[in-house]
Parts: structure tokens; C-alpha cells; sequence
């Protein structure tokens, strides 16, 4: 995929509460999903595992599907569970091994549609994983919503705020209301000392780096991979009804920029 350079601005100085200086993004890379294969040198599907956002990923091609521009990602219920155990099948993607993003302004239009017990998910984990085991290296949660509510969750994780428990100060996660039916464009930047998230373009949580991050407080300015995940079920958003799918979500693009120079 060729890449497309253009500058856009930073968010206002109001909502980052910085100076009155006010920079520039540079697009440095962006996936349409304009082919009729998921570009397999950027992305591969993510594999099964025990964490409940992971334990019905599958590599069955009814969950993945790239039409009239978009990606969609599904959660079916599981028709032959002699072959596989688990209830239901969801499909996601992830760069991990593959490309690497160093800290930047992230963008990623998508449409989630709802049913009892939906989690899907758009993140980054931390590229080094072998050397940034979690939650020391950190996870930035640009956006996950719960089964059809009106907003979506913005969350980062740490050693600070999982194994020590500190999520208040500074606020660590919220929820931030979405257009439930439509797109939206859900983002985050990362600076050296602080962590901005937006849906639409609005600023929603800072997330600020504080005592020169000790204690883990802050990992997150490392590169990072991008996970896409559609997931039913676990202790988070509960139990699924069947009933309610399958369930989709769909992927318009994903941007990513880098500070202009």
C-alpha cells in the first residue's frame, strides 16, 4: 500500500490544557481495506487463547469478510462444536509480529453493531511483547463497547493501575457517548507525558504521566502493535444471547500519524 502524507492539527491547546503552540500530525500510513484480501504482510487473525477477549478467536473465513470498503469482523454462534468446543466464533485482527507503530496519533472509523453480550474491541499492546510482558508494558484501549450501550469505553492499563490499583488519580478509564447506529472515529495520541483519547474528533480522556512515571506508571510511549477484535462473552460484559446473532463490526479505515517535522 503506498502511503499518503498530509498534515492535520494536534488537538486544540484548550483541551490539552498545554502551551499555545500547536503542531502537526504527518499521515504516514493508512489502511482502507480497498482489496479483496486482508493485506497479510500488515495483518494476520488473531489466535486463540485463554483471556476471555481471546478464547473464541477463530480463523473461520465466515467471521472475516472485506465488502464495499469496509471489514467486517463477526461473532457467530458455533455449529459444530465436535471440531471446536467453544459456543460461539469471533474474528479479529492484529499486527503483532508484523508492523510496528511508534507513539503517534491513531484514527479508526468503525461501526459496531450491537447484541447481548458483544464486546468488540480496537487496541494496542506494546510490539517488544516478549520484553513488556503485561501489564508492565501497558495497553491502551482506544475504544471497547458492551452490547449495545450508547458509549464506549476508553481505558489505559499498568502495572500502576492492575497490580496496584490505581485508577483514580489520574483517572485511568471512562465511558464516552457514541453515535450507537452510525461510524465514528475513534482515536488516541501518544506524547511523551500524556495519553489523549477522542471519538469524533472530541477530546474525551488525558490520561497524563505523573512522577516521571514511577511505580509503572507510565510504559505506553514504546512502539506498539493494533489489535481489531470482535469477542462474545466473559466476566465483563456477561453472558451472550444466541438469539442476537450473528453480530458484526465494520471497519471503514485506520490511520496512523506521526509528529510532523
Amino acid at each position: 500500500m503506498s502511503i499518503i502524507l498530509a498534515a492535520v492539527p494536534l488537538l486544540s491547546t484548550a483541551a490539552q490544557g498545554g502551551s499555545t503552540r500547536e503542531p502537526c500530525w504527518r499521515l504516514a500510513w493508512e489502511e482502507n481495506f480497498d482489496c479483496a484480501q486482508i493485506d497479510s504482510t500488515v495483518w494476520s487473525k488473531c489466535t486463540r487463547g485463554n483471556p476471555d477477549w481471546q478464547n473464541t478467536q477463530s480463523s473461520d473465513p465466515r467471521l472475516f469478510e472485506i465488502s464495499d470498503g469496509t471489514l467486517k469482523l463477526r461473532g457467530i454462534v458455533n455449529d459444530d462444536t465436535t471440531k471446536d468446543p467453544a459456543p460461539y466464533l469471533t474474528g479479529g485482527i492484529w499486527t503483532k509480529d508484523k508492523k510496528s507503530f511508534n507513539p503517534g496519533r491513531f484514527e479508526i472509523r468503525a461501526r459496531l453493531h450491537g447484541a447481548k453480550g458483544a464486546w468488540p474491541a480496537i487496541w494496542l499492546l506494546p510490539f517488544d511483547h516478549e520484553n513488556n510482558k503485561w501489564p508492565m508494558g501497558g495497553e491502551i484501549d482506544i475504544m471497547e463497547r458492551l452490547n449495545n450501550n450508547h458509549g464506549a469505553y476508553q481505558t489505559v492499563h499498568s502495572h500502576y493501575t492492575y497490580d496496584l490499583g490505581r485508577t483514580a488519580n489520574p483517572q485511568s478509564t471512562g465511558i464516552y457517548p457514541i453515535n450507537r447506529e452510525e461510524f465514528n472515529v475513534y482515536g488516541v495520541e501518544i506524547h511523551p507525558d500524556k495519553v489523549v483519547f477522542f471519538i469524533n474528533g472530541k477530546p474525551t480522556l488525558t490520561y497524563p504521566k505523573i512522577n516521571d512515571g514511577a511505580d509503572g506508571q507510565f510504559p505506553f510511549y514504546i512502539p506498539q502493535y493494533l489489535l481489531i477484535d470482535m469477542q462474545l462473552g466473559g466476566q465483563w460484559v456477561g453472558e451472550v444471547d444466541s438469539k442476537d446473532l450473528p453480530v458484526e463490526m465494520e471497519i471503514d479505515w485506520v490511520r496512523y500519524y506521526e509528529p510532523a517535522q
